[in-house]
């Protein structure tokens, strides 16, 4: 799955616990009618991945989606879910270059040299 949109928000590398696991928080807010802001975990060595972003840059970000079961002291059964990103794309790169967009409907088609308006209509409705 993907999310598309800007970055709301960079979080910091924290280190959770004392087994030396890492995650960094990023929040990208979708650009639809009604915005959203997704907050995204990257972790371990995905933490990198967000070195080179900064607020306000529009991006794709592949996430996966994970949910798991928890059962309290008391014997209630709780349910969380949490969405993993694992890859990251600069989407104002690829719209500034220029690169990979289709031709402007001017470039597209050239008018025909030989039409001329006084020729009868030959289509059948």
């Amino acid at each position: 799955m993907e999310i598309i949109g800007k970055i709301k928000m960079i979080g910091e590398t924290k280190e959770v616990g004392s087994n030396g696991f890492k995650k960094r928080e990023l929040v990208i807010t979708t650009e639809e009618q009604y915005p959203q802001h997704i907050l995204v975990e990257f972790v371990q060595d995905k933490c990198s991945l967000l070195d080179n972003y900064k607020v306000n840059q529009a991006v794709k970000v592949a996430i996966n989606l994970r949910g798991r079961e928890w059962t309290n002291p008391q014997g209630e059964v709780k349910y969380f879910n949490s969405i993993t990103g694992w890859r990251i794309e600069n989407l104002q790169a690829a719209t500034t270059s220029g690169e990979n967009l289709p031709p402007l409907p001017s470039q597209a088609f050239e008018p025909a040299a030989d039409a001329q308006s006084d020729d009868p209509d030959d289509l059948p409705f």
